[in-house]
This record gives structure tokens, sequence and C-alpha cells, in this order.
């Protein structure tokens, strides 16, 4: 199983040289990605439900730098050399399919085909709101892009015709570097965007904040079938996952919904999930400031990262 790491690319710290040290740190450390979190706009009040947290309040604080995902990862690309670099997860009804595309196949291009697209359809109703944009419609529109993006990236002349979008002939060089495309990991956790992984991605990547790996693998199992009613091969579609964690400096009581404890017991949980068959899990260090959580992914990835690879 790979292992990622979030990047500090919100919050007070957030800014060129912490990135640059984060991103390397977590090569050296071995780990297999960095992950960039995604936000255009953040309202003074937000009212919906954050679903990637306990008490469902949005981690962080409207007063505080968010930088810009696929700028940040483009930065990366030129400070690091092996860790793959991703993006959790592009929303795709904030932007134009032609003009995102652009700037994923660029990056795909400058970091020499380290790039990860996970995408989502997006959960928080006032950033629509801001941007103009229709909530509701958000799933029909995000399975309009990644048709759109499937003929950008593998047809030599192409069109469009939908709901959503239009656009005749047009030429879109260069394609993406791996013949199969820039991996596309579909995030979401309800039913439809099982679908959408199934139809559409490369891999599955939800980010449950309790979670049992029994109850991922019977989730799995439907995007599986999805996969299967859409006419492709199951196997293809890879299961991945983000994942809050807190290592502790004592052993705490194990919760098999949570990642919570010492690098021994943490290595223990993340068997779990290895043995599921997860392709990949991206970890998302809870510590608020960034000092404390370099030192937490540190001593992770001195403690538990080598036995995890045994």
């Amino acid at each position: 199983m790979q292992l990622g790491v979030f990047l500090p690319i919100s919050g007070r710290a957030a800014g060129p040289d912490v990135l640059r040290d984060a991103a390397q740190q977590a090569e050296s450390l071995g780990f297999d990605a960095v992950w960039s979190a995604e936000r255009v706009v953040q309202p003074w009040e937000i009212r919906t439900p954050y679903p990637y947290a306990e008490d469902s309040a949005f981690i962080v604080p409207p007063d505080r730098p968010f930088l810009d995902s696929l700028s940040c990862l483009t930065f990366l690309a030129g400070c690091t050399e092996r860790v793959r670099l991703g993006i959790s997860v592009l929303v795709l009804p904030y932007r134009h399919p032609l003009y995102w595309a652009r700037a994923a196949v660029t990056l795909d291009h400058l970091s020499r085909g380290r790039f990860v697209l996970g995408v989502g359809v997006g959960w928080m109703r006032e950033e629509f709101e801001a941007l103009q944009l229709p909530f509701e419609e958000r799933g029909r529109v995000s399975d309009e892009q990644l048709e759109i993006l499937h003929r950008l990236f593998h047809q030599e002349r192409p069109s469009f015709e939908g709901r959503h979008y239009r656009f005749g002939e047009v030429a879109f060089f260069p394609k993406p570097l791996r013949p199969g495309g820039i991996p596309i990991w579909v995030g979401g956790e309800g039913r439809p965007a099982r679908r959408r992984a199934g139809r559409y991605g490369d891999a599955w990547f939800p980010y449950p904040v309790l979670i049992t790996a029994e109850e991922l693998r019977e989730q799995q199992q439907e995007v599986r079938r999805f996969a299967e009613e859409a006419g492709r091969d199951p196997d293809a579609v890879q299961l991945t996952l983000c994942r809050p964690i807190e290592v502790t400096e004592e052993p705490v009581e194990q919760d098999p919904r949570r990642l919570r404890g010492t690098p021994a017991q943490l290595v223990d949980a993340l068997r779990a999930f290895a043995e599921l068959g997860v392709h990949h899990l991206a970890l998302q260090f809870t510590v608020p400031r960034w000092p404390e959580r370099r030192q937490q992914i540190q001593r992770f990835g001195e403690e538990a990262l080598p036995a995890l690879r045994r």
C-alpha cells in the first residue's frame, strides 16, 4: 500500500519555504505522494455542514491564507524529483473543463508524469453561490466534464455537445505523458460518487472520517458493480482513500473507525487497510499548527513507514 501526506497549503504557515520543506520532507522520508487540498473562495459564514470533520465544522478559519492547489503543485514539481503530486480534490464545476484540463496537462508534463488528478463535485453550497454556479447541478456538470476530459486526452479533434458544455472541434496538445492519460481518482463518499468512480475513474478516492476496513470493503464492491455495468474491468478501478490521522506519545485505546495512536499502533491499524487491497492512503495529520504537524509527520515517517514497507 502506498502512502501520501497532505501539504500545508492553508493556514498562517502556507508559503513557498514551508511548502518546499514539506514536500522535500515527505520525499526524503519515503512517502509516495504529497496532496493538496482545494478551495477557490471561502465565505465568512458557512452554514453547509462540513462532511470531513466529526463536528461538521470547516477546519480553516476564513481569515487564514488558502493557496491555489494547482499553482502549489506546479511550484513543487520543480522542488522534488520522485514523489507524486496529487490534488484532493479538484472541484470540477468551479472551472471550465477546457481551462483546467490545460493546466492539468501542463502540470503533468512539468512534473514528468507525476501528477495525480483527484476530482469531486464539491460540498459547500455557499462557495457555489459566490461563484454563481448551480449547486444542485454539480453532479451532472461533473459527469460532462469527465466525458470531455477523456476526449481531450485521447482524440485528435475533440468536440462535445452536452447540456452544460458544447464546443466544436478543437486542438488540445500536448496530450498527457502517460498513454492512459493522467490518473483520475474520483472522490466522494455517497452512491453517486461510487457510480462516477466505476464509470470514469482509475480509482475511487473517498475521505471517510470514521470507517472500518470492513465497511470500506462493502462500499468498494458497489464501485466494482458500477464499473461492470459501464462495461469496464472492475479491477481497473483501484481502491484509494484519504484519512485523518493523529500520532500520540503514549498508547491509546484503539477504535477501528479512527487512525489514532503511537506509530506501532498505527502500523497495526493501517495494515488492515493494506490487507483489504487499498492501493494508496493519503494521510491528513490533524494537528492545527504546522511545526507540531511536521514533527508528527517526521515521527510517523521514521517509526511507522519502515515497518509498513516490510
